[in-house]
């Protein structure tokens, strides 16, 4: 299976999806959008799950509501009875220490980078299980170290690396792969806003490159290839892992 999966990458530049059923939540744009549409243009059928529109079939909910997650699944449940690919990208962050944070914002990250996620994979389970399926959660490096004022988003992706751990262990008997991706610095609408609403964007964009041993951010695209890389049958023999992609940015150290 492996082979054959590499042999379809090489020969047509891009991986085959065909047959498969996809989820990924919040696919209006960035990363998430580009994940849908590598996997739509590898044959999958793609259900797209945020509040906005996106270029696929849409699942009209709000992960901030915790029974957003059960009705994202039933809809895919009664349009197709099959999943076999599910991507956990949507993800909010609000930023402040941890005495400016207040616990509407706590729970708010927790919920929608965390909650979310765990009652996805698990109402997808049964679905996942009988497809032998894929998942795939974004997680963050702010999952493994910490930007300055990110506390509920820094302890919310560490915590969905570790849920992508535990799915993978509990349910790699039942053939199904869980794995997480670690973006650093990725040029996604919410970043390029972030840079915009700077004092002086100009020098902030020059400077966020250099930081990177690559000496530059990186592309939407470069992450979706990654997770859909891993979503494949080209990935069967992984699972359990946290996969940084990051310019090199981690295994830098500092000086003053």
């Amino acid at each position: 299976m492996t082979t054959l999966a590499w042999q379809k990458l090489s020969s047509s530049g891009m991986i085959d999806f065909q047959g498969k059923i996809a989820l990924v939540t919040g696919a209006s744009s960035g990363m998430g959008a580009e994940t849908a549409r590598l996997l739509s243009d590898g044959g999958a059928r793609v259900f797209a799950a945020q509040r906005g529109p996106s270029d696929f079939e849409d699942i009209a909910v709000d992960f901030a509501d915790p029974s957003a997650p059960e009705k994202a699944i039933d809809q895919i449940a009664k349009a197709t009875g099959q999943l076999d690919i599910l991507v956990n990208n949507a993800g909010v962050m609000r930023e402040g220490t941890v005495e400016e944070t207040s616990l509407d914002d706590w729970y708010l990250q927790i919920q929608i980078n965390l909650t979310a996620p765990f009652l996805l994979i698990r109402y997808a389970m049964p679905l996942l299980r009988a497809a032998r399926g894929a998942i795939v959660n974004v997680g963050s490096i702010e999952g493994l170290g910490n930007n300055p004022r990110h506390p509920a988003y820094g302890a919310s992706k560490a915590g969905l690396h570790g849920l992508t751990r535990a799915v993978a262990v509990d349910h790699g008997p039942d053939g199904v792969r869980c794995n997480a991706v670690a973006p650093g610095w990725i040029d996604t609408p919410l970043n390029e806003d972030f840079i915009a609403s700077l004092a002086e964007p100009a020098a902030f964009r020059a400077k966020i490159g250099g930081i990177h041993p690559l000496a530059r951010t990186g592309a939407p695209q470069e992450v979706a290839e990654l997770i859909c890389w891993l979503a494949s049958d080209a990935a069967s023999f992984v699972t359990g892992q946290v996969w940084t992609i990051d310019g090199g940015r981690m295994s830098k150290l500092s000086l003053p």
